[in-house]
Parts: structure tokens; C-alpha cells; sequence
């Protein structure tokens, strides 16, 4: 605020390019936060907006509804998991994971257990920046430290160890010892599905998935699965959850979900989760977003969503991660490299210490790429769109701020 970092001007974006002011160009490997999934300026979400715009941007979704919203549910109702029945939708990413944390306590509330207002998360994971959503974000290795007197205080479980193949013994043991001691206060668990993003960018056993799954079941807990990051194909698997076969009680989603045309996000849950709302106190769900259910935003959300299926997304994130794990393998020999992984249409470069940003970011640049490294990692979650041809320059670019 006082003392800002550098920033440069953008004049415009299409495809996977951001043009900047001055006429420079950056292939942008950041697919802008991870949301525009399909790149800038598509034609098809292009002309949805434009179609949208003519009829209405904007009506109130109480006592009202619309098309596009309505499409849009059945479209999420389709495509998540079978139990997920019910769709609240939100503004961003942060509010639908407070929306899921009042669904389950309200749900406990219906189910005559008042006391049950706490949350189990795990250590490492990120959920957004609001208060609620804070609160279950890592409490030392997080960004809200500072916050902690103000926040809720949540149970956390140990990380799960690195690695989609991981050892994960030691872990369920000391995971099921912290559920079963504060079993009492707890309403919900919640966890980002195999990769935790903002945390670290850290991959870890799907098999941790079905062991929440039990200790959920075993403690009449709401299991939340948070795939505002990791939804929409990002981790090669339509849903993370479904590299374990899981199903969740709640489900957030947001970021692609309007391919990055506008902010919308969607909290699901099951039919029991719904009739145990409804039998608390209020009747309903207390939350009412101004903008919930946008109708510019469906529309966007529900070309963005369809042209995922139609269009073979598996196919592209798949060419994306081997073109990932081709063009990052020479960074794994340098000095200063702690790490290299690939999930998906996720590529990491871990290093040693604290990344440089301005100097990494300014590298990159010179090559051509935009990359908003932190904390040590630099990393790339490129639009599914990108040619490979504009990948192999991304991986050069990262391979070569690492050693700046």
C-alpha cells in the first residue's frame, strides 16, 4: 500500500498472451490465478456474455430465478460427484468455503448437536481469505498469522506426507487420534483434495482422501472437499476427488468454473446435508450474496463448463503434463532446487530459500513468460489451450529464473 512492488500495465489479453502497454507481449503461465482456463477473449464464452448482456447482467436470485442459473446447477449436479445434489452459489471462491463451514454447523444444529461448531483441517492447506475461511488455513506456515486472536479456533490434522504415492500409515494414525480427540466440537473436515495450492503446492495420496472419508463417517462429521484450485481438470481428473473415488459431503468450486470471465463460485452438498439445514433453527440456509447467482456469470460458467466436455480437456491437460515433465527435468540438477514435481497442468520448481520475486518475475519476463513465483516455489498452471510450442517457452523461463 505504502511501498508497492513493481507492476506492469496491461492494454489487452487474447488467447494465452497478455500485451502489455508498451506493446511488449508475455505468454501468461498463471492462466491469470489459475482460473482462465480456455485463455483470453474465446469466442464462444465471448458471444455467451454478449447474448447474456442483451437480455440482463443482473438480477436479485431471492424470490427470483433464471436460465442461466438454473443451467448451471444442473450442469455442477451432473458432473460432481452422484450425492451432490443441492448448489448455493456465491461470489468467490473464499465465500463458498464460508458457506460450506455454515452448512455444516447448521447442519450439526438440525441434527440436535449445537455444540458442534469446530472444523478439522489440515496443516498446509490454504481456503481463502476471509475470516471463516482464514481460520482453517494453516495457522503458522499460513499467510494470517497475525489474524489468529480474531479467527475461530479450528483442530488441525498433520500434513499428509509429499507424494501421490506416499507412505501414509503414520499419518492416518495421528490423523484418526486428532478427530477422535475433539470428536465432540467437531461439525466438518475440510481439505483441498491432493494438492493443496496456496500452501505450498504440495501433492499428496489420494488414499489420505478415503481415510477422512471414514473419520467423517466414523464421527458423523461433514466432509468438505475444497476444489476451488484443483476442479475443472486442473490435476488431470475432472474432480481431485475422483483419483480416490470419494465422495464428499460438500463441495467448493470456483476459479475455472467461468473459464476467468467473472467472479462466481458454487458450494454443493447432499440431500442430507440439505434436510439437516433445514432443520435448524432458521429453516434455511442464513447467507444471501447480493451477486449470488449473477446471471453474466452463469452464462459465462456455462459456456466455460460445456466447452470442458465437449472439447476433450483430459486430452489437453494430459499433453500439458507430459510437456510439463519434459520441459522441467533440467531444473531438477541445479543448484538451489529442493524439488520438481508435475500433477496435471501443474509444474513446480521448489527451491532451497525464498524465491526473488521481482528478480524471477523480471527474468521470466525477458524471456517472454509472465510467472507470479511465492514463498520458494515457481510454478505454472497454464491454460489448457496452450500449444506446445508456448509451454516448451514457460518451462525455459521458469528453468531459468530459478537461477536468478
Amino acid at each position: 500500500m505504502t511501498d508497492p512492488a513493481p507492476v506492469r500495465l496491461v492494454a489487452d489479453a487474447v488467447g494465452v498472451r497478455i500485451r502489455l502497454h508498451d506493446g511488449a507481449e508475455l505468454i501468461d503461465a498463471m492462466s491469470s490465478w489459475w482460473c482462465a482456463v480456455h485463455g483470453y477473449r474465446h469466442p464462444i464464452i465471448d458471444e455467451a456474455v454478449r447474448r447474456q448482456v442483451a437480455a440482463m447482467s443482473h438480477v436479485m436470485f431471492g424470490g427470483l430465478t433464471h436460465e442461466p442459473g438454473i443451467t448451471l446447477a444442473r450442469l455442477l449436479v451432473e458432473l460432481t460427484p452422484e450425492p451432490l445434489q443441492h448448489v448455493f452459489f456465491a461470489d468467490s471462491g473464499s465465500v463458498a468455503v464460508e458457506v460450506a463451514l455454515k452448512m455444516a454447523t447448521q447442519y450439526q444444529r438440525g441434527r440436535g448437536n449445537p455444540g458442534r461448531t469446530r472444523t478439522m483441517a489440515l496443516l498446509g492447506g490454504y481456503h481463502g481469505d476471509t475470516l471463516g475461511a482464514m481460520s482453517v488455513c494453516d495457522p503458522v506456515t499460513g499467510m494470517h498469522t497475525m489474524f489468529a486472536g480474531s479467527l475461530p479456533e479450528q483442530v488441525f490434522a498433520p500434513r499428509p506426507p509429499a507424494g501421490c504415492d506416499a507412505d501414509i500409515a503414520e499419518w492416518e494414525v495421528q490423523t484418526r487420534a486428532v478427530a477422535a480427540a475433539h470428536a465432540a466440537d467437531l461439525a466438518a473436515i475440510i481439505c483441498e483434495p491432493v494438492l493443496q495450492g496456496a500452501g505450498g503446492m504440495h501433492v499428496y495420496n489420494p488414499d489420505c482422501l478415503r481415510v477422512l472419508r471414514e473419520v467423517a463417517d466414523e464421527h458423523d462429521l461433514v466432509l468438505i472437499f475444497d476444489e476451488i484450485a484443483t476442479g475443472f481438470g486442473r490435476t488431470g481428473t475432472f474432480f481431485a476427488a475422483d483419483r480416490a473415488a470419494v465422495a464428499p459431503d460438500i463441495m467448493c468450486v470456483g476459479k475455472a468454473l467461468t473459464g476467468g470471465y467473472l467472479t462466481l463460485a458454487a458450494t454443493l452438498c447432499t440431500s442430507e446435508v440439505a434436510r439437516g439445514v433445514a432443520r435448524s433453527e432458521s429453516g434455511v440456509l442464513m447467507h444471501g450474496p447480493t451477486f449470488m447467482a449473477n446471471p453474466l456469470a452463469c452464462a459465462a460458467a456455462v459456456a466455460s463448463v460445456r466447452m470442458l466436455v465437449q472439447q476433450g480437456w483430459q486430452r489437453e491437460v494430459l499433453r500439458l503434463e507430459a510437456g510439463l515433465r519434459t520441459g522441467l527435468e533440467p531444473a531438477a540438477s541445479l543448484s538451489g532446487v529442493a524439488d520438481v514435481r508435475v500433477i496435471g497442468a501443474v509444474g513446480v520448481i521448489q527451491l532451497d530459500r525464498d524465491v526473488d520475486i521481482t528478480q524471477a518475475t523480471d527474468t521470466a519476463a525477458a524471456h517472454g513468460v509472465w510467472l507470479r513465483p511465492f514463498r520458494d516455489l515457481l510454478y505454472t498452471m497454464p491454460a489448457y489451450v496452450m500449444d506446445d510450442t508456448d509451454l516448451a517457452k514457460v518451462c525455459t523461463a521458469m528453468v531459468a529464473a530459478t537461477q536468478t
